[in-house]
């Protein structure tokens, strides 16, 4: 059973859909039995850094995060689920993060006609070898949706990276624990090889 960490955060349904799509049983629960006693586990999520983490620890979820990860069972963040995992954000000073991993969430820079938020597709490259990309090519194009990024403290952790105006850190694996800041559940064929990558762990 795939458990999707249910905290009032946006884009919980697209992300249960393809899970289903892929053939696996998935439960969207705020219950910290039924997260730890899950196969693998999905932190999904849009909005706010600092209204996540308020939700969050209001609901005692990141003791029961920090639980899942040091479990060793296999934990996936996407979006603003990748961006908690780590330290702070520049969205919300003061505030701090899951810090499962070291780094920082910075904001795009503007410039050069760049939009931000960044919305659309852009291709990766991949600094190191990782089961979450199995069969996928370099410069494989996914579907962003972001005003901030990921400047990860360990680069051995990047497993896959992209430019807009910045580099940008679009991927880890450190563990049993990845995180995408792409949405994999809106990138077409190669999303949905990402996220049966992650489940076949």
């Amino acid at each position: 059973m795939v458990a999707i960490i249910d905290y009032d955060a946006g884009n919980i349904r697209s992300v249960e859909n393809a899970v289903r799509f892929l053939g696996h049983d998935v439960k969207v629960t705020a219950d910290p039995q039924e997260i730890l006693g899950a196969d693998h586990i999905i932190l999904p999520g849009v909005g706010a850094f600092g209204d996540a983490m308020q939700r969050l620890c209001g609901a005692g979820l990141d003791k029961t995060i920090h639980q899942a990860v040091e479990s060793g069972k296999p934990f996936l963040g996407i979006c603003l689920g990748l961006q908690l995992l780590f330290e702070e954000s520049e969205e919300s000073p003061g505030v701090k993060g899951l810090a499962l991993l070291p780094g920082i969430i910075r904001r795009i820079p503007e410039g050069e006609g760049r939009k931000v938020p960044q919305i659309g597709w852009n291709d990766l490259s991949f600094p190191h070898r990782s089961r979450l990309f199995e069969g996928v090519k370099e410069g494989s194009y996914v579907y962003f949706v972001h005003s901030y990024y990921l400047q990860a403290g360990e680069p051995e952790d990047v497993a896959a990276c992209t430019e807009y105006g910045v580099h940008i850190d679009a991927a880890v694996e450190h563990g049993s624990l990845f995180a995408c800041q792409f949405h994999p559940e809106k990138s077409e064929r190669v999303g949905m090889q990402i996220l049966q990558n992650f489940l076949n762990i």
